[in-house]
């Protein structure tokens, strides 16, 4: 049996958080502790604490690698700017330098096909300056999914995805990126500076 942290308990929802928060409310504990329990109960009470010091440990593991929101900010504005030939580019350039073999998609529905340990991706970005992703993107990219027996489907949009293309990307398993994701798929790759 595989246990599931239930989505918005207090661990879960500190995970998400900064990392600080969870050690701050360490630190709290203990102060409280030491300052109203008697000196039998210090050192226990101090210790209620310690969960907290390990999802501090945790969430800052997961967030040492994610891009600061100037970051985020930066490459949206980069990307914005650049064209479908830029852009494309710079992302192929992120996809093999992650160990993807990729190769460039001959039809609308997807724009790349990745391909690494054994497993396909197909890739849809062609759109990733519209002002609203809708549910037909999400269906041509999840039917070349089907047609050419697919494992796994990206979508790459720098928009929000309609209410109802949200509900039919989770159903299918499409992967989407937006500005944090694309972010930390083009860190380290020069971005040309957005323009004014």
């Amino acid at each position: 049996m595989k246990l599931k942290m239930a989505k918005n308990s207090l661990f879960a929802i500190l995970l998400r958080s900064s990392w600080w928060i969870s050690l701050l409310i360490a630190l709290v504990l203990g102060l409280l502790s030491a300052a109203l329990l008697p000196d039998g109960l210090k050192v226990v009470g101090a210790m209620s604490g310690l969960p907290f010091v390990v999802i501090s440990a945790m969430a800052a593991r997961r967030q040492w690698h994610l891009p600061s929101a100037a970051r985020i900010a930066q490459t949206e504005q980069a990307v914005m700017a650049m064209n479908w030939h830029s852009f494309s580019a710079l992302l192929e350039q992120a996809f093999v330098r992650d160990g993807y073999a990729v190769t460039r998609g001959k039809g609308e529905a997807f724009d790349f096909d990745l391909t690494k340990g054994g497993r396909r991706m197909v890739v849809c970005a062609r759109r990733w300056k519209s002002a609203r992703t809708g549910l037909e993107v999400l269906r041509a990219l999840q039917t070349a999914r089907e047609s050419s027996d697919v494992q796994d489907a990206l979508y790459i949009g720098l928009a929000p995805l309609s209410d109802n293309a949200r509900p039919f990307a989770a159903e299918h398993r499409i992967a989407v990126w937006q500005s944090p994701e694309l972010a930390h798929a083009l860190r380290g790759l020069p971005l040309p500076p957005a323009s004014g």
